[in-house]
Parts: C-alpha cells; sequence; structure tokens
C-alpha cells in the first residue's frame, strides 16, 4: 500500500483503521468502544477491552512457540559485562519480581517509581509493575533529588525500586543518599524501597524501609497478568513545562499497546525475530517505547546498553554493538552523531565492523541538523531517517514510513505526518497558513492512538497547557511548516522549554535555581546553540545592587547549584553579568530577542521595550566575553 492511501485511510475512517491494528494484539477482550471522545474532542481509544501490555510483549511470545527467541540483550562497556534472555527466561524474571512487588503490597492501580540505570532489572521493573496493573513512573538515575521528591509527591508512589548505584566513563554514582535525600524533602512516603546491589558500590540499607533486591526476589513466586482496561493508566512519565513544574503524561495500555506495535512495521519496518536498537535511557520516552515495549510487543530482540556513544571505549562503540548483534535498525539523538563525528570526523574506527546487516539509522529526540545527516549519510552509506515525536505523544508524529513506503529524504525535514496525526500549521489566531508560511504546528483532535490525554492529577494542567491555545486543536509548542511537497519542517520550540542533547528541560526551572544565589537579583535563562548538544542553557544575571564578586566564581557557583538542584544533564556553564536585563513596559524579559543576539540570528527590538538603549550594552557585554561576534 502507498503511504498516501495508508495516511487517507486513516483520516477518513480512524476508528476502521486502529481497529485493523488492534487485531494483531492478543487481547483479554477485544475492544468493542474503539474511540470515544469528550466535548472537548480528546479522543480514548479501546477503554473497554481487557488486557495486560506485559502480557501482550512476553507471555504471548512464549505461548505461540517463541520462547527460545533472545528478547533482551545487555551490553554494559562500563562494567565489562554482557548478557542475553530469551523470552521464556524474561517473561520468568518478570513473573518472578511481580511476585516480590505483590508480596510488598502492590496491587493495580498502586504507583512505583523505578529510579534505575541501564541495566536489565530497570526493564524487568516496568514489565512487572505492568503485569500486576500497576502504573510505574521511571525517574532518570540523573535527576537530583529535588526533582526526584517533586515526583514522588505528584505520584505518591507504594514503592521505590532502584539500584546502589549508576556507572558513568568516570565516575560511580551512587543512588542511595540521593533517595536518602528526596525521602527527607518529599511532603509523601514511600512505604518501602527495594534495592538492587551493584558490586561497584554497595548501599548501606535503612531499617524499615529499604530492603534488599536479591533477598526479597528470592522468596518470591511468580505471578500472573492482572487484566485491565484499555483505558488504565499504564505509566507516568514526567516532562519539563514552562512553568517549572514537571507535567506527569499518563499513557494508557490500549493505544499505547496498537500504536507502538503499528510502528516498529510501519516507521521501523521491523519483523518478528530482528534485533532493534534504541540507544537511550529507559528514563527517558524513547526508552520507554522502543527499548522496552515496542520492541517486545512485536516480538523483536531489543538492546539494553550501558554505555556512552564515545569513550566506552571509542567512538566506534555504536558500530560494535550493531556488528556483535547484527542490528537492523539503531535509532539514536543527533547528539550522539555529533559526539561521534567530534572524536571520529573521517568515520575510521566504523571500518573495522560488518554493519551489513544494519540497513537504517533513524534519529529523534531533537532537530537533525543537516551537516550532521550528510555526514552520516556519507560515511554509513545508510538511510538517515529523521522523525519527529514528543514525550506527550509516545510515538512519531512524522517520519518516514519505511515499512509502508520509504519516501526520498529532505534535508532538514522530518517527512510526513504518521497516519492519525492530522498535522496544520496555525498562525497566533489559529487560522491555518500556506505551504511554506511558518506557524504554529497543531494537531487536529483526537489524537491516534498512544497520545496522552490527561496529566497525572491535573485535568486543568492538561487543557490550559495543550488544548487552550486553539479551539479543536492540541499544541505541540513547536513551530515549523509544510513544504509544497507536504514535507513538514520542524523548527524548533516556540516556548521556554530548551532541548539539551535530546532532553527537554524548562528554562523556568533552572533560571528559579540561579536567583537563589544570594548575589543575583534577576536572571533570564535562554538557549545558545551548541554544535555537539543541539542547545545548551546560558544565564544572564543582574547583580544585586552594591555586591561585587568575582564572575569566575560566580559561574562556578551557579553551575554547582544547577547541578544539585535538577542534575548535570543540564550542562549548565555559561553565566555573563550584565548591568540589567531588556524587558518590556509591562516588565516581561525578551528572552527572544537575547536568544537570537548571542546565535547570531536577526531580531527586532520590540516597541513595547522600557529602553531601547539596553539593547547596544547587552551587546557590547557580549561581545566582550566573546559570545557574540
Amino acid at each position: 500500500m502507498s503511504y498516501q492511501a495508508e495516511y487517507q485511510r486513516s483520516m477518513k475512517d480512524p476508528e476502521g483503521f486502529w481497529r485493523k491494528q488492534a487485531e494483531d494484539l492478543e487481547w483479554f477482550k477485544f475492544p468493542q468502544q474503539i474511540l470515544t471522545r469528550n466535548e472537548e474532542g480528546v479522543g480514548y481509544w479501546f477503554a473497554d477491552g481487557e488486557m495486560n501490555t506485559s502480557y501482550m510483549a512476553l507471555d504471548h511470545h512464549v505461548k505461540s512457540g517463541r520462547g527460545d527467541q533472545l528478547a533482551l540483550i545487555f551490553d554494559s562497556p562500563v562494567t565489562n559485562t554482557k548478557a542475553k534472555y530469551t523470552y521464556a527466561e524474561l517473561t520468568d524474571a518478570v513473573a518472578r519480581t511481580a511476585g516480590m512487588l505483590a508480596d510488598l503490597g502492590v496491587v493495580k492501580g498502586d504507583r512505583v517509581i523505578i529510579y534505575m540505570p541501564m541495566i536489565p532489572e530497570a526493564v524487568i521493573s516496568m514489565l512487572a509493575v505492568a503485569r500486576l496493573g500497576a502504573i510505574h513512573s521511571v525517574v532518570f538515575g540523573g535527576f537530583a533529588p529535588p526533582e526526584l521528591a517533586l515526583r514522588i509527591d505528584d505520584a505518591k508512589p507504594k514503592v521505590i525500586l532502584t539500584a546502589s548505584c549508576g556507572i558513568e566513563v568516570k565516575r560511580i554514582i551512587e543512588y542511595k543518599p540521593l533517595i536518602d535525600k528526596a525521602f527527607e524533602l518529599a511532603k509523601h512516603k514511600p512505604e518501602c524501597c527495594v534495592i538492587f546491589q551493584r558490586p561497584q558500590a554497595v548501599a548501606a540499607l535503612t531499617p524499615g524501609r529499604d530492603h534488599e533486591w536479591t533477598s526479597l526476589l528470592a522468596k518470591a513466586k511468580p505471578v500472573g497478568c492482572t487484566p485491565v482496561k484499555g483505558s488504565d493508566p499504564l505509566y507516568i512519565l514526567y516532562t519539563s513545562g514552562t512553568t517549572g513544574k514537571p507535567k506527569g503524561v499518563v499513557r494508557e495500555n490500549g493505544g499505547h499497546a496498537v500504536a507502538l506495535k503499528y510502528s516498529m512495521s510501519a516507521i521501523y519496518d521491523m519483523k518478528p525475530g530482528e534485533v532493534f536498537w534504541a540507544s537511550s535511557d529507559v528514563g527517558w520516552v524513547v526508552g520507554h517505547s522502543y527499548i522496552v515495549y515496542g520492541p517486545l510487543l512485536h516480538g523483536c530482540t531489543t538492546v539494553v546498553y550501558e554505555g556512552k556513544p564515545i569513550m566506552t571505549p571509542d567512538a566506534g562503540a555504536l558500530w560494535r554493538v550493531c556488528s556483535e548483534y547484527g542490528v537492523k535498525a539503531l535509532f539514536t539523538a543527533p547528539t550522539a552523531f555529533r559526539a561521534v563525528k567530534k572524536e571520529d570526523p573521517q568515520a575510521l574506527l566504523m571500518k573495522p565492523y560488518d554493519l551489513s546487516k544494519l540497513l537504517t539509522i533513524f534519529s529523534a529526540g531533537e532537530r537533525l541538523d543537516p551537516p550532521t545527516e550528510a555526514w552520516l549519510t556519507e560515511v554509513s552509506g545508510k538511510p538517515v531517517i529523521d522523525h519527529w515525536w514528543q514525550t506527550e505523544t509516545g510515538w512519531a508524529i512524522t517520519a518516514n514510513l519505511r515499512g509502508v513506503e520509504p519516501m526520498p529524504v529532505k534535508s532538514g525535514s522530518s517527512t510526513m505526518p504518521v497516519p492519525g496525526f492530522n498535522i496544520q500549521i496555525l498562525d497566533e489566531n489559529g487560522h491555518e497558513v500556506e505551504r511554506g508560511t511558518q506557524g504554529y504546528i497543531a494537531l487536529k483532535l483526537p489524537l491516534p492512538p498512544s497520545c496522552l490525554n490527561r496529566v497525572w492529577g491535573d485535568d486543568n494542567k492538561f487543557r490550559d497547557g495543550y488544548l487552550s491555545m486553539f479551539h479543536g486543536y492540541y499544541a505541540t509548542g513547536d513551530g515549523g511548516y509544510v513544504d509544497a511537497d507536504g514535507y513538514v519542517f520542524v523548527m524548533g520550540r516556540v516556548d521556554d522549554v530548551i532541548n539539551v542533547a535530546g532532553h527537554r528541560l524548562s528554562t523556568g526551572e533552572i533560571e528559579e535555581v540561579i536567583a537563589t544565589h544570594p548575589a543575583v537579583a534577576e536572571c533570564a535563562v535562554i538557549a545558545r546553540d551548541d554544535d555537539l548538544k543541539g542547545q545548551v542553557p546560558m544565564g544572564l544575571v543582574v547583580l544585586k545592587s552594591g555586591v561585587t564578586m568575582d564572575e569566575a566564581v560566580l559561574q562556578k557557583e551557579l553551575v554547582t547549584r544547577v547541578r544539585e538542584a535538577i542534575g548535570a544533564i543540564t550542562c549548565y556553564k555559561d553565566t555573563v553579568v550584565l548591568a540589567r536585563l531588556p524587558k518590556t513596559r509591562s516588565g516581561k524579559t525578551l528572552r527572544k530577542t537575547l536568544c537570537n543576539i548571542v546565535n547570531g540570528k536577526a531580531y527586532t527590538v520590540p516597541s513595547t521595550i522600557d529602553d531601547s538603549g539596553v539593547i547596544p550594552e547587552i551587546i557590547d557585554t557580549l561581545r566582550s566575553k566573546q559570545f557574540v561576534a
């Protein structure tokens, strides 16, 4: 079938289209209500179906006679460890871990926070929580205690599953002190914490609260799968918002399973038994969708990699894994490819490896810049496919459907809308603009399966954050245009969330941390373009009257504060002291103007500015610090 026929079918008969995709999964009770909508047009998919995502991803394959097929490959260059699990072995491990959680009192609907490094137990934990019909919320192990505490208070978990440490290239990160501090900060107190001890750093247990993973697991018995409704939550995943407070994106079981199963064949051209590698972390949505659920729902082999694209041991790491395990499709962020390009510009470290089984390289998480795309295409000889999606959708909004009809690649474009997504480019008044004209990228309701239809515990936040800007549309927060051929070009965020190496971070949240410094009167955090990470935050601060401080000392102290409050993933390092910030007469800081100045882009000084003389002053200061040419 052609792409256009597939897409038009999803637009004209969405219920029929998605009913057919749902038939590819084994339900306990097939749904009769394929799509229901509320008064705002928000869609709910497969609400009355009965199922269990863990069953669909594991037990189904074992019962279909494929228990001996590889399900999961673990590769950890930082510990020099490798392991493999067949579908039968992974099912058993998940069933026993679910039994361990059941012994702790976890039942359907309970929340469990998973704060883990990239080890098999992280994947096993997610599937075990799903097996019980409970709801997991995975928190990236690099997040600082205040961030973890926020998520504890919002999700109110019964149990936290963690490990004694995570391992970076040159250091070990002990998780127990971070967990202890988060418990101290959080108002909600989980009943217990289960710690998987790693030999690199064994954690001391807190009596009465902490349990040792292996000991508990040894006493547990395997349990079966708890049936849930298609509309029941599978997980909560927090994403940064413009206010700085994270939003808990709720993913429902039914639509999630159907969309991901479809995407594995339609977008990634994968078949059961083939090896798929999403080089990401389970703490991010890519890890949820395409390390854990997508490949396993489709009966593929997935790779869990505890390492980096460089330095573990070198910039040939990605190619070594692809060659060793026969990876058919590699999916990672542009940042990873930029890092490899920086370390190995001639791709000499690729040459020793047999990449004959690697057919396609996929990129997402941020815009794939044309120079990186061109370099990767040239050195690999493989199609390099950009696709665009969000934590909120859980899978691609635009893509090049390799399993339906591979389309010509256009540099800078993530190709066409994925079936189910009705993309419109709107002006600020909600009117459609002509092709080739930039505007706000909006998705006409109802959204297809897997997309969020609520925020955990806050319906108003969902409406205000996504539906209020344009009536009848989901506002993506991204800007861009559609060209004459229908190709979508996503140009970047239109709010104050910046994208650092594929991780969405709130500038407002970083500003709050900087503002706590006793010398800082006010500040603005903007996104500075970065060749490696896409964007990095930059702090522009105004000191309190009468305060003098060495800028190098201030910069060091602010880096420490941001790292401790949010985490090293912010990559915050640059601070410039200004005499004042440019503001409108109503007091709004001109962040977009500042951002354009720093990045060498054209800008206009708004007529509403309080004092136009402040802009030349700022440019002179930035030029003296070599931030402006």
